[in-house]
């Protein structure tokens, strides 16, 4: 009876070391990576990155996302949202974790629409008809094509644009930065450095008020 004791105390013992190492874990990582966007910004924002809004903003809302992601499209009018509710206070700033599979096909498409002036709406129109061409059981990646042309694109130029190695690069180098940030999952956010204590759309508000109340 005795030794059952010791094992059942053994495992409650067991079972709260593992529960305050993860909270120490995530503490201790929240300390990494607000330290990072002070002496590394780069790994947050890099010069190429898409972003939306003003450059004196003092809240920066960086996204790693991904454009077949369920979630980042549910979330992308809460991100806006927060852009109009604080004009010239929030900058966004977009980068890539395509983390579905063949995801980065339609980041190459973004990042060609890009360089028509479209990125914007281009993702908008994506998100839009998400459902349509990245269903997770039956993918359709050719049916993205279908709605392109109501961001006003220039078709035969994306085709062309999209397979520039250099859009490559940059969805490595991301893919390299949330790996360094230990990014697993979309839509992944940092305020100013500073990542969600958990996820959600009333975590991410608050962080971003937190932010504005702090530098304004």
């Amino acid at each position: 009876m005795k030794k059952q004791y010791v094992v059942l105390i053994a495992g409650v013992v067991l079972i709260l070391a593992f529960v305050l190492g993860g909270y120490f874990y995530k503490g201790r990582q929240a300390e990494k990576i607000a330290f990072m966007a002070n002496e590394n910004v780069s790994t947050f924002v890099r010069d190429y990155s898409p972003t939306f809004g003003s450059d004196d903003a003092k809240v920066y809302i960086v996204e790693f996302m991904d454009p077949a992601c369920e979630t980042c499209s549910a979330f992308h009018p809460y991100v806006k949202g927060f852009l109009a509710a604080h004009p010239g206070r929030i900058k966004l700033v977009i980068r890539y974790a395509p983390f579905h599979h063949n995801a980065d096909y339609f980041v190459k498409i973004l990042e060609a629409a890009r360089k028509q002036g479209k990125f914007w709406a281009t993702l908008d129109v994506m998100y839009q008809s998400q459902s349509y061409w990245a269903s997770h059981h039956n993918p359709q990646p050719q049916f993205v094509w279908r709605f392109l042309p109501m961001a006003g694109l220039d078709l035969k130029k994306i085709e062309k644009d999209m397979h520039d190695p250099e859009i490559t690069r940059r969805i490595e180098q991301d893919l390299a930065d949330a790996k360094m940030l230990n990014v697993r999952k979309t839509p992944e956010f940092f305020v100013n450095g500073k990542p969600l204590p958990s996820f959600g759309y009333e975590q991410l508000k608050a962080l971003v008020e937190a932010e504005i109340e702090a530098n304004y």
